[in-house]
């Protein structure tokens, strides 16, 4: 490996992002910025996966933050580690580098299962905050390509995908590294060493709470070094979306991300691609990019399409040794939900260490793909119809949500439309084969033209109905407990 990271090839290529920014069609304004369009095929695809894997999966413990917990003393993280590997100033987080080789690692194969499960889009993470890059980078030697599997795990996924004709996209996270090993400056471990500050640091501030890392801004050399790691991606791997994790929102970092954004935007336009950003909160303008909410829903409908990122497993989003999995019929009426308010589903596996990926998170993926191919008719190319849906099970608003158990019912109903196709998705199907549809019926109002056909996707079986004030229908059908797909055909 030869180190390139010299403060004037840092600034060359910072003077090369500031000409793409002037000689394009967007600047590194809000007005410029808010003229770009979502693609129609996000819109379209709605469903991708996301994938946290890294350093954190070889103590495989707590979750993907281990890298920080592991450094604050009492913590569970930090007594396990203590226990298992000794002392943190002679085995520190860095020394899991060397044991994450990925030997069973099969991107072929990955790719090969996330197009089974219906997926659209794949989304690794590029960096986490532990600051490991997971592909070949000249801004710090601490890469995948250079140490651990010394490959370009990012770059053979992307090959990969592709080539099952899945969009690539990626993430960074790296903006949180500004302060994610900052336990370790209280006392003696190798997060103070000086020969390991460019992975550790700059563990900036001895926060101890999280207000400590609100009132923590970065500093410029921080800032330029984020905008030339997140171009790096751009350029190496031109992803089709490109999501930020929650801390960029901090004051100091608007000015960078209107860089990243009007940089990104013009090299897609050079590509003659349509990208997308995701990020949370307002991080980002209003209408600049896609609204994500991580771990959570909507209540109702969004004029503007949005996203919600969530995991196989309510615990963590990187791989764990017991990991608390979700049901997979869990998962794909959280699916449903997200499609009918207008959204887009990203749902994120944690593989092993050494490649694989679990059992558990196959399985999910498995069990959705066989519903998708059954019912994706009523998710791909949709759009929301005039009502989200209609029951009694309530779907609260906002981040981290998604760990509460919703018991929907067969009067759990979530709507799509396609064309002159009405998709009525019942959560649960009734045992006694009976539904009633309250919003599309005569008395709601919303429907004014002849209903011609019902059908059940995946059922070779026209289900009896009536249309009067509401829309009753009875099929008595071998139904699990997955959502039921009703296809209401209208004149």
């Amino acid at each position: 490996y030869i180190r390139r990271n010299t403060v004037m090839e840092k600034r060359k290529y910072l003077e090369e992002i500031e000409r793409t920014i002037q000689a394009g069609p967007y600047q590194d304004s809000w007005e410029s910025l808010c003229q770009h369009v979502t693609p129609k095929w996000y819109k379209n695809d709605k469903f991708g996966i996301f994938i946290h894997w890294g350093v954190y999966s070889v103590p495989a413990f707590g979750n993907e933050w281990y890298a920080r917990y592991v450094y604050r003393k009492n913590s569970p993280e930090n007594k396990f580690h203590i226990k298992k590997y000794g002392d943190l100033n002679q085995f520190g987080y860095k020394d899991f580098i060397p044991m994450f080789q990925a030997k069973k690692y099969v991107p072929d194969e990955w790719a090969k299962l996330f197009k089974a499960a219906g997926a659209r889009f794949v989304m690794p993470v590029a960096e986490h905050h532990d600051g490991f890059q997971m592909y070949g980078s000249q801004w710090s030697p601490w890469n995948a390509e250079n140490m651990g599997p010394k490959k370009d795990v990012l770059g053979e996924l992307k090959t990969a995908v592709e080539k099952e004709e899945l969009k690539f996209c990626t993430s960074s996270h790296r903006a949180e590294h500004w302060w994610f090993y900052n336990y370790g400056n209280s006392y003696p471990c190798d997060v103070s060493d000086p020969q390991y500050q460019d992975f550790y640091g700059p563990s900036h501030g001895p926060s101890h709470d999280v207000n400590d890392i609100y009132d923590n801004p970065p500093d410029q050399g921080f800032l330029e070094d984020w905008l030339v790691r997140t171009c790096e991606i751009v350029d190496k791997y031109q992803p089709k979306i490109m999501f930020f994790d929650w801390w960029i929102q901090q004051v100091a970092f608007k000015p960078y991300l209107k860089k990243f954004a009007a940089y990104y935007y013009n090299r897609a336009v050079q590509w003659r691609e349509e990208v997308a950003i995701d990020a949370k909160f307002d991080a980002f303008v209003h209408g600049s990019v896609v609204k994500d909410i991580e771990r959570g829903q909507l209540s109702g409908i969004s004029t503007d399409f949005w996203q919600n990122d969530t995991s196989v497993a309510n615990n963590s989003w990187g791989y764990t040794e017991g990991n608390i999995y979700k049901k997979p019929e869990s998962i794909i009426q959280d699916l449903v939900d997200v499609v009918s308010k207008n959204g887009a589903f990203l749902l994120n596996i944690g593989p092993k260490a050494d490649g694989t990926i679990p059992e558990e998170d196959t399985n999910i993926l498995q069990e959705i793909g066989k519903w998708m191919k059954k019912n994706g008719e009523a998710i791909y190319d949709t759009i929301p119809w005039k009502v989200f849906g209609e029951g009694p099970t309530l779907v609260p608003e906002g981040h981290f949500t998604d760990t509460q158990h919703f018991d929907f019912t067969s009067e759990d109903i979530r709507y799509t439309a396609k064309s002159n196709s009405i998709y009525a998705i019942v959560m649960k199907w009734p045992g006694d084969g009976k539904v009633i549809l309250k919003e599309v019926g005569r008395k709601a109002g919303r429907l004014r033209t002849a209903v011609k056909r019902i059908s059940i996707l995946g059922y070779d079986i026209d289900p009896l109905f009536e249309y009067r004030d509401c829309v009753e229908i009875e099929a008595h059908i071998q139904a699990d407990e997955y959502p039921v797909v009703l296809k209401l055909e209208i004149l």
